[in-house]
Formats: C-alpha cells, sequence, structure tokens
C-alpha cells in the first residue's frame, strides 16, 4: 500500500507588490500555525514591481543606502529571510513556498538544496547547464540566475527563490547582488538569447517542482481584497 502524496497548492498573485505579497505569505504562514491540517501547502507565484530587499544582515545597509535605491523608483524592505541584498522586479518569476516541511523532511539545509535542484532541472529543460555554489542560489558560470532566501518558523517555509526570466538586468547594477562581489546576474533570456517570459516559465517550474519535492498540484483561483487572501470561501 503506497502512501498518499503531499498535495501543494498553486496560487498565482500575478504582479502584486512586495508588501502586499509579504502580508499574503504571512496570512498563509498563520493559517499553518493556527492548524493542524497537512493539507496547507502553498506555492505563491507572483512578480513584483522593482524593489530591493534585504535579510536578516540589516546592519550592512544604511539609512542613506536605502534612500539611494529608493531614489532609482524602486521600493525598499528589510526582511526576515536569509542572504543579503537582491533586486525583484517586472520580468522575473518569484516563488514563495509556504510548507511544512514535517510533510517532506525536517531539514532546512535539505529544502534549500531541493529549491536548488528544482531550478537547475528547470534550467536543463530549457537547455541550460546550471549548478550550485558556496554561494547558494543557482548559477549559469560565474552569473547568477535564480536568488534564493528563505525564512523556516516551527518548520513553516516563507519567502523562497527568485528566477530571473526577462528582467531588466540594468537593476542590479546598483547593488552588489547577494553580497558577492566579482560575479554577476544573468537571465533565462540571456542564456538562451530569446525572449523567455514569466508565463513560459511557470510551468516548467511547476513540473520541476512537484518531479523534486515528489508532490501532487493543486491549483486554487484566490480572491486578494485589499491586499489579502480572501481564503475561506
Amino acid at each position: 500500500m503506497t502512501s498518499r502524496k503531499v498535495v501543494v497548492n498553486v496560487v498565482n498573485l500575478g504582479r502584486i507588490p512586495y508588501g502586499r505579497a509579504l502580508q499574503v505569505q504571512q496570512q498563509y504562514v498563520r493559517r499553518h500555525l493556527d492548524s493542524s491540517s497537512l493539507d496547507l501547502n502553498t506555492l505563491l507565484l507572483c512578480e513584483h514591481q522593482p524593489v530591493y530587499t534585504i535579510g536578516i544582515r540589516q546592519a550592512l545597509y544604511s539609512a542613506e543606502e536605502e534612500k539611494r535605491l529608493k531614489d532609482l523608483g524602486a521600493d525598499f524592505y528589510r526582511t526576515n529571510r536569509g542572504g543579503l541584498i537582491t533586486f525583484h522586479g517586472p520580468g522575473q518569476l518569484v516563488c514563495y513556498p509556504i510548507v511544512n516541511l514535517g510533510c517532506f523532511k525536517k531539514s532546512v539545509r535539505w529544502y534549500v538544496c531541493e529549491l536548488e535542484r528544482t531550478v537547475i532541472s528547470l534550467c536543463r529543460k530549457f537547455g541550460i547547464k546550471a549548478s550550485t555554489s558556496p554561494d547558494t542560489g543557482v548559477w549559469v558560470g560565474e552569473n547568477k540566475i535564480c536568488a534564493i532566501g528563505i525564512n523556516c518558523r516551527m518548520y513553516i517555509t516563507s519567502h523562497g527563490l527568485a528566477l530571473n526570466c526577462n528582467t531588466d538586468m540594468r537593476w542590479f547594477d546598483n547593488i552588489v547582488p547577494c553580497g558577492i562581489v566579482g560575479k554577476g546576474v544573468t537571465s533565462l533570456s540571456q542564456e538562451l538569447k530569446r525572449e523567455v517570459t514569466v508565463h513560459e516559465a511557470i510551468p516548467t517550474l511547476l513540473e520541476s517542482f512537484a518531479e523534486q519535492f515528489n508532490c501532487s498540484l493543486s491549483f486554487e483561483d484566490v480572491i486578494i481584497k485589499n491586499g489579502r487572501p480572501v481564503l475561506d470561501k
């Protein structure tokens, strides 16, 4: 007798401001923490308006640095994810898995590695050879194609990965992405020398995630009201 596969719900939030996406994540995390149900695992997919975000090592970024980046026309957020500074914006596929690792494996290291392998699988399906490095994330040579930064509280995950599809890479020129000096960034479009949109990349990401995490996917239509999902319909 085989055990039932974990079901992960997929919610596409579309293009959404970063602050609203944080609220949505927090609501899904609270739903996990307030319930003993194992059927609440969710992938939140979205794009963001231009925004620079930093992780838990926030002391490295002064108020002057924050103002400089805001003056470029981007938002700026200090968050509780791991990692240093990065950029999110149109043309970048952002995936926030809000999952209970108890349904998979109670290991943050394992989870991050599985996210990396998911993106490496996606790249392979697009004909791109990608790999990991001690600097985390997913790389094509010396250029990062996908940033990964997570938070995990009581084995409930939040934040996640950001895959460059047809992002305007000039936004990265204003920072040292992820605090890594001497390396660059790239995108699916740059590597393939053709336009690869977020819409095109989503099915491959979902396929790779389901394979890597050995789960089934269910697709939800969720109403967003005042920046929050209406979960009880």
